[in-house]
């Protein structure tokens, strides 16, 4: 009975949505404006109160807007770092990021957060309850600046971490854009040679009444069984690509597989490591200058650095630190970390300014990465058209080659 009696008493949480209003205040003077609340009755309750005849009032609607993005993400914590630099209220920080950006999504996600907060709800907290957009990383550095009472400065630092990850990994997926494009509309256009020009001078070669050469009987061999087998060909190869993507998405030991893989391998493996090691320093740099403890913070490291073989190393770095072994120690036996990553960090813990020299590591990665994607580019760019010539060209030599035959016999 004491259980359902709590039960009833307990306030049931109302929604609340946008409303826009237009009204009278006791001047006379028209005024609008905007208000969250439960309904239009609380609405006109509240601006009563205030001194405001209400005359209109309209509940708002948000278009669906586009996908909220990391991007977005990252844009929103440099403009609210900037306006609390500056002096700007929280919320009235909010209202203005919210009501001002280009996407509905983001202004709704925005203007939700703002009414928690506004009910009390720490930002922190408030965060919290939106982790497909706010990781664990991001609200443990926004609840340490709310305890600490710098939240200006660890929102400024959470800006600058996340504008350098979005950079880094701008930069691996332009590295591997190009390439991906060029070999694919490759593949698209040999396709259409051999469904359907083959077929044509194949046609016309049967008129000639003479042995072809064998580069070209090959050719012909090879369109005659993609003709043949087209829909098995292409059916197989979109459907393995789409379980093999799925498969990776989510299965675990899939993930951990392909994560193993990608840093073994050629040439773009090395780009992948030096980036991993990037956000992995730059993470750790960034919760330790926010006086986050070092056990915790490498709570949110491992998953920050993108990476299997990272995350499963940085649960042993943890596990060694938590017994007393040295950051220095526990990362040489880690086994993934390069010499001079692990001098750096002795070099930092010996002198105590760790999150400075950890923050030097990911610069100096973050430049080799940029080196490393620029020779990328121009070391992949002959590669390709070698082998698009390689490949169209031997197509179409491989074809006009009775027809030179045949002119010379004329």
């Amino acid at each position: 009975m004491a259980t359902s009696s709590n039960r009833s008493n307990k306030p049931s949480q109302v929604k609340e949505n946008l409303y826009s209003w237009e009204g009278k205040d006791k001047q006379g003077k028209s005024v609008k404006g905007e208000l969250r609340a439960g309904g239009e009755a609380i609405v006109s309750a509240t601006l009563r109160r205030q001194g405001v005849m209400v005359t209109k009032i309209k509940k708002k609607s948000y278009s669906s807007g586009k996908k909220i993005t990391d991007k977005d993400i990252t844009l929103f914590t440099r403009q609210l770092a900037t306006m609390m630099k500056a002096g700007v209220p929280l919320l009235q920080s909010f209202d203005i990021v919210g009501k001002g950006h280009a996407n509905p999504s983001v202004s709704k996600l925005l203007l939700d957060i703002r009414s928690d907060i506004e009910t009390g709800t720490s930002l922190n907290q408030a965060f919290r309850k939106y982790p497909l957009y706010f990781d664990p990383l991001f609200c443990n550095l926004v609840g340490a600046g709310e305890q600490a009472g710098i939240l200006e400065d660890l929102l400024t630092r959470l800006a600058i971490y996340k504008e350098k990850t979005l950079a880094i990994k701008a930069k691996i997926k332009s590295a591997l854009t190009y390439p991906i494009a060029i070999l694919s509309i490759a593949f698209i256009v040999t396709a259409v040679i051999m469904i359907w020009v083959v077929p044509a001078f194949k046609e016309v070669f049967k008129s000639f009444g003479a042995d072809l050469p064998a580069p070209t009987l090959m050719v012909m061999a090879i369109s005659d069984f993609v003709v043949a087998n087209w829909y098995f060909i292409f059916g197989g190869l979109f459907g393995s690509l789409y379980f093999f993507f799925q498969s990776w998405r989510r299965s675990l030991e899939m993930q951990r597989f392909m994560d193993r893989a990608l840093l073994q391998a050629p040439i773009f493996g090395e780009v992948i490591r030096k980036a991993t090691i990037a956000r992995w320093t730059r993470t750790l740099a960034t919760m330790f200058a926010a006086g986050v403890p070092l056990v915790e913070a490498l709570d949110s490291v491992g998953g920050a650095s993108g990476n299997a073989v990272y995350l499963d190393a940085t649960i042993k770095i943890q596990t060694e630190v938590t017994t007393g072994t040295s950051l220095t120690v526990a990362m040489q036996n880690a086994g993934v970390f390069p010499s001079m990553v692990t001098q750096m960090v002795a070099i930092g813990e010996e002198s105590g300014a760790l999150d400075g020299m950890l923050g030097k590591v990911a610069d100096f990665y973050e430049e080799e990465v940029d080196d490393a994607v620029a020779n990328l580019a121009s070391l992949m760019e002959p590669m390709i058209m070698a082998i698009l010539g390689v490949i169209i060209g031997g197509l179409v030599v491989a074809m006009y080659l009775p027809i030179f035959k045949l002119g010379a016999v004329v």
